[in-house]
Parts: C-alpha cells; structure tokens; sequence
C-alpha cells in the first residue's frame, strides 16, 4: 500500500470526461505530483507494438510492463503532458483512438495490472499526487484523502476528442468516435479486474455542457475547502 502521511487526489472516470485537464491543472495549482494512469497502459500498447509482442501473450506483456524505459513531462501552459518512451516522442501516438482501444484491452489483463500497480503507487511523493484514471479511488490509491469522479455524455465526450485530435494534427471521424468510445465504455465497465466505476465515497461530477474552467474551479474549491479543515 501506499504512504498514508502523503496526501492523494484521485480523479476518476471515462475517456473525454475532462479528468487529465482537471488533474493537470490541479496538481499545477497545488504543486503537486501528477499521474495519468492511462497513459501508462497507452505506452505499454505502443511498446508492445514496437517489440512485436502479441496481446495474447500476457506472460510477456507483463514483464514489458515492469521494464517500460518511459518519462513523463507535465506541460501545463498547453494541459498535456509530453510522454517518452524508449527516447522517443510519443505523445501524438498515444491520444489515438486505436491506441486507446489497444489499452483498453491490455488492461484487462491480470498480470499486466499488478505489474503496472507498483509503479503506479510509486507516484506517491511529498508534497502530494493528484492521480487520474479508471480505477485511482477505487483499486490503486483507495485510502485517498478526496475522491472526485468526472462523467459526461457519450456525444459530449466524442466531440471534445475530436477536437483534441484534430488541433494535434490527427484525422478522425466524429461517428467513428462516438462507436468507439461506446465500446470501450462497455468493456472498461463491465471487466471482472478493477471495472470502471465510481468509488463509494467519491464526489461525481456530470460534466456534460460545462467548461472546463467551471469544472476546475468547483474540484479546487472542494479541495481547499478539505486542506482548510485538515
């Protein structure tokens, strides 16, 4: 289990929800450590990819997993984060559709989740983490200090994607988006190991229609008000 003298945040819920902005800039305003659990699962599919390893061969997936040669680089100024792996630039790759349906796969491999737990809890450092993803409040960090679960309407979700993905200079198809966020929907929530759910004790917030600007500022005001009574 983790250190429960360091103060943790985490955010869950589902892709295009607005968790990584919302994480991001929290942790920035904090000075806090950021963790997108996601994008670990998203690197693990591109270096399985790059070193020929089949999904079917869990045995080896894992052992990618406990190896990954990856860096991540907060950039708040643009609410993303540079991701390297193996000293190259993945960060376009990994905001792909397939890659995040790749991932979605990966993770419901037993094996592959308990060797990713480890470095996922190692994310835990003074002065405190914000940690984002499907399963932060309820599997990785569950004595979190504060829970949030962000949530939106599977249109909303598709058309912020494929907004993202056309400002990186990546072409998409809304209808093709709304199918498959549909899909991984499905199968992140209804997998036997670590389903996407809302943790009892998590705050849930319906994004739908709401500026970002307005969804940070209502987690922060929560946060503070929590730090305040502590």
């Amino acid at each position: 289990m983790t250190n429960t003298n360091i103060p943790v945040i985490t955010i869950d819920g589902p892709g295009g929800a607005g968790k990584g902005t919302v994480s991001l800039r929290l942790a920035t305003h904090l000075g806090w450590h950021t963790l997108d659990s996601g994008a670990m699962y998203r690197v693990l599919a591109i270096a399985a990819h790059r070193h020929k390893i089949s999904l079917k061969n869990e045995i080896e997936l894992a052992t990618l997993a406990t190896r990954l040669e990856v860096y991540f680089s907060p950039l708040p100024d643009l609410d993303t984060t540079q991701v390297i792996l193996e000293g190259s630039d993945v960060s376009k790759e990994l905001r792909t559709e397939t890659c995040g349906a790749t991932a979605s796969q990966i993770a419901t491999i037993p094996q592959v989740r308990q060797a990713l737990l480890g470095r996922q809890r190692d994310f835990c450092q003074l002065p405190g983490l914000v940690a984002e993803g499907r399963d932060m409040g309820t599997v990785v960090f569950p004595d979190a200090s504060l829970k949030f679960f962000l949530t939106a309407s599977c249109e909303e979700r598709a058309h912020r994607r494929y907004k993202q993905l056309i400002n990186i200079g990546i072409d998409a198809k809304l209808s093709d988006l709304v199918v498959e966020i549909t899909e991984r929907d499905k199968r992140d929530s209804t997998r036997t190991i670590a389903p996407l759910i809302a943790a009892a004790n998590a705050l849930v917030i319906d994004t739908t229609g709401v500026s970002i600007e307005k969804v940070v500022a209502g987690v922060l005001k929560r946060v503070l008000s929590v730090i305040s009574e502590q």
